[in-house]
C-alpha cells in the first residue's frame, strides 16, 4: 500500500516520511468513523426514491392533484432530516469537547438506529415519520461534526486530503447503495415492503459505526488536549506503527506539545466564552472560521443534494419515463458519484490540491447547470414524445455535474474546514460549519420541490440559479482559499499569518520544547484527578 501511494501522491510529505506510517490501522481508523457519513448518503438516497414509489404515495397522501401540495409534503418529509442533522452538529461541539471523539460517534450511532426504527415502522402516520426523520437527523448531524475531527486527528499528514476526504466518499458510496436499492424494490416488490425495506437497511452503516468505533482507539490530539500525555503517545506510536524512540514519532508528538502549549499561553484555560472570544477576536481565528462556514455555504448552494433526493423526480423533468427508468438512470447517476469521488481521493486531494481542485469543479458545475437550464427553458421535453439529442446531453450533464462535484466541492470542503483551525478551536469550527452545510442543505431539500414546481417551465430557473452561484464560487476560491496539501495540522497558524505580536507573547521568556519530566508531571496530574 505505501509504494502505491508514494507513486500516485505527489506531495514533498510523502517524499520524506517514513513507509511504515502508512499501515492498515489508520485506514480502518478512517473507514470506521466514516459510517456515520454512509449513513447520510443512504438516507438521502433512500428517500429520494421512497418518495416516488407509487406504495409510498398511496401510504402518506402524495398523490394530490395540487402539485405545488405535493411539492410541500415531499419537501417537509425529507428536510425534516435537514433539521435534526443541524441540531445534532451544534450539539455535537460541547459533547465531542467533553466527553471524546470515540464515545460520541458511538452514542450518534444509537440516535440514527433509533430514528430508522421509527420511519420504517411509521406505517403511514405521518407524525413518527417526522419524528424518526428527525432523531435519526441528531445522530447523522453529530457524525458530520466528529468524523472529519476525528480522522484528521489521526491522519498522517501526507494523505490528510484522502483520508478527511474519505468522508465524502462514503456519502456517495451510501447514496449509490440507495438508488440501486430503490430500483430493486421498485421492480421486485409490491405493497408495504417497497418501501418499509429500504427505510429499515439504511440503519445497517449506523450499526457498523457503533460496532467498529468500539475497537478503535480516542485521537491521540484529543487525548493529549486532556493532559493524557503517556496515552496519547501509546496511541500515535500504535497507529504510526513506528517505535516510541524513532524521530517522525517523536517529532510529530513535538508538534502537538508545542501546539498546545503555544495555544495555552495565548489563551490560558479553554471555556466555551473564552474559545468564543479567541475564534472572533483573533483575525487569523475568525478569517478560518469565516471561510470554513462560506465553503459549507457554497457546497450546498451548487444544487447538489438537490439532484441526491430529488434525482428521480429530475430525471422525469428531462424526458425519462416510468417510475423504474427513472431510478434505474438515478443508480447510474451514484456509480458515476463513487468513481470520481475514488480518483479525486486517490489522484488529485494530496497531489492536485485543494484549491485547484474547487477551482475546477466550480467551472464544470456551472456549464452543466447552465446547460440544462437554458435546454429546459428552450426546448423543454414534451410527453409522449422521443427525447432529443440535446436532451440526452442534458441528462449526460447530470452525470458530469455529479462528476465535477466530487472532483471538488464534495471533498475538498470537508478537508479544509477540518484541518484549517487550530487545534483547539477545531471542534468548534467544525461544528459550525457543519451546523451552516445541515442549515444550508435544509433550506434546498426543503425549497427545491417548489421551486421545480413554480419557477419556470419544468422548473428550468432552478438550474440557471444553481449555475450563477457556481461562478461566484470560482471567484471566492481564487481570492481567498489557500493550498494546505501536505502542511501539518501544527503549521496551519504559519499559513494563515499568525499575528507577530501573539507569537512574541508565547515565544518570550521561554522556548517551546517540553521536556520529559514536564510531561510526566502531565501525565501525574491526570492521574491523580482520575483517582
Amino acid at each position: 500500500m505505501s509504494s502505491i501511494l508514494r507513486y500516485i501522491v505527489k506531495n514533498d510529505a510523502m517524499k520524506t516520511d517514513p513507509k511504515e506510517i502508512y499501515g492498515w490501522r489508520v485506514y480502518l481508523l478512517a473507514c470506521s468513523a466514516c459510517f456515520g457519513a454512509m449513513s447520510f448518503g443512504w438516507d438521502s438516497g433512500v428517500i429520494g426514491g421512497v418518495i416516488n414509489l407509487d406504495s409510498f404515495i398511496q401510504a402518506y397522501g402524495l398523490g394530490s392533484k395540487d402539485d405545488v401540495a405535493t411539492a410541500n409534503l415531499q419537501g417537509n418529509i425529507v428536510s425534516v432530516l435537514q433539521a435534526g442533522c443541524f441540531v445534532g452538529s451544534l450539539a455535537a461541539y460541547p459533547l465531542t469537547d467533553a466527553f471524546g471523539r470515540r464515545p460520541c460517534l458511538m452514542v450518534a450511532a444509537l440516535f440514527t438506529l433509533a430514528g430508522v426504527a421509527m420511519q420504517a415502522a411509521a406505517s403511514g402516520h405521518l407524525e413518527p415519520m417526522y419524528i424518526g426523520r428527525f432523531v435519526s437527523g441528531l445522530g447523522v448531524g453529530a457524525s458530520s461534526v466528529i468524523n472529519p475531527i476525528y480522522v484528521t486527528e489521526n491522519a498522517p499528514r501526507a494523505i490528510r486530503g484522502l483520508l478527511t476526504g474519505m468522508y465524502q466518499m462514503f456519502i456517495v458510496t451510501g447514496g449509490m447503495i440507495a438508488f440501486w436499492g430503490n430500483y430493486a424494490v421498485s421492480v421486485h416488490l409490491r405493497g408495504p415492503k417497497q418501501y418499509i425495506v429500504p427505510l429499515s437497511i439504511q440503519g445497517l452503516p449506523a450499526l457498523l459505526l457503533f460496532c467498529l468505533m468500539a475497537l478503535c482507539n480516542e485521537s491521540p490530539r484529543y487525548l493529549a488536549r486532556k493532559d493524557k500525555w503517556e496515552e496519547a503517545k501509546a496511541v500515535l506510536v500504535r497507529i504510526r506503527n513506528l517505535g516510541p524512540d524513532h524521530p517522525y514519532v517523536q517529532d510529530e508528538f513535538q508538534e502537538i506539545v508545542d501546539q498546545l502549549d503555544y495555544e495555552r499561553r495565548l489563551v490560558g484555560d479553554a471555556s466555551f466564552w473564552s474559545l468564543q472570544k479567541e475564534m472572533w477576536t483573533v483575525a487569523t481565528n475568525r478569517k478560518r472560521a469565516i471561510l470554513s462556514i462560506l465553503l459549507m455555504v457554497c457546497q450546498q448552494m451548487t444544487g447538489t443534494n438537490a439532484i441526491n433526493v430529488y434525482a428521480p423526480q429530475i430525471f422525469k423533468n428531462l424526458g425519462i419515463t416510468g417510475t423504474s427508468n427513472s431510478l434505474l438512470s438515478t443508480g447510474v447517476y451514484g456509480i458515476v458519484k463513487v468513481v470520481s469521488c475514488g480518483l479525486f481521493l486517490l489522484f488529485m486531494a494530496d497531489s492536485l490540491g485543494r484549491r485547484k481542485s474547487l477551482l475546477v469543479s466550480s467551472v464544470g458545475q456551472a456549464f452543466c447547470m447552465f446547460y440544462i437550464g437554458l435546454y429546459v427553458r428552450i426546448s423543454p421535453p414534451q410527453d409522449g414524445q422521443p427525447v432529443p439529442g440535446a436532451g440526452y446531453f442534458a441528462l449526460v450533464c447530470i452525470f458530469i455535474f455529479a462528476a465535477f462535484f466530487q472532483f471538488g466541492w464534495g471533498p475538498a470542503c470537508w478537508i479544509l474546514v477540518s484541518e484549517i483551525p487550530a487545534a483547539r478551536l477545531r471542534p468548534m469550527n467544525v461544528a459550525l460549519s457543519a451546523a451552516t452545510q445541515w442549515l444550508f442543505n435544509f433550506v434546498v431539500a426543503r425549497a427545491v420541490p417548489n421551486m421545480l414546481a413554480t419557477v419556470g417551465a419544468h422548473g428550468y430557473g432552478t438550474y440557471l440559479i444553481f449555475g450563477s452561484f457556481c461562478v461566484s464560487m470560482f471567484f471566492f476560491v481564487w481570492f481567498f482559499i489557500p493550498e494546505t496539501k501536505g502542511i501539518s495540522l501544527e503549521h496551519m497558524d504559519q499559513l494563515f499569518g499568525v499575528a507577530e505580536q501573539h507569537k512574541l507573547e508565547v515565544t518570550e521568556g521561554s522556548k517551546h520544547d517540553v521536556s520529559k519530566i514536564e510531561i510526566e508531571e502531565h501525565s501525574n496530574r491526570s492521574d491523580n484527578r482520575s483517582v
